[in-house]
């Protein structure tokens, strides 16, 4: 369980950096990070990472078809926790 929350952790943290950079990369006017690779870092559970950098950094956050995805990956997120969390749960 430790090890799949660091995981968890790290990929959060990722995301939320990588939206950050984007950010000052646009900011800056150099070649941006791609948003099908924002998406990709969101996927393995980084769902709050993104959505934290989009709502604190107000990165992304006028772009309807970027919102769309993201918040099909967190619900995909929160289907796969849902479904999964029994498993986790220490037997009595």
């Amino acid at each position: 369980m430790t090890i799949i929350l660091s995981c968890l952790l790290f990929f959060n943290l990722l995301c939320f950096l990588l939206f950050a950079l984007d950010k000052r990369k646009a900011q800056r006017d150099q070649r941006r990070i791609s948003e099908k690779t924002l998406h990709l870092v969101t996927l393995p559970g980084a769902a709050p990472g993104a959505w934290a950098a989009i709502l604190l950094l107000h990165h992304k956050n006028h772009k309807a078809a970027f919102w769309g995805v993201t918040l099909l990956l967190t619900l995909m997120q929160g289907a796969v926790l849902y479904f999964t969390w029994p498993s986790f749960q220490a037997p009595f």
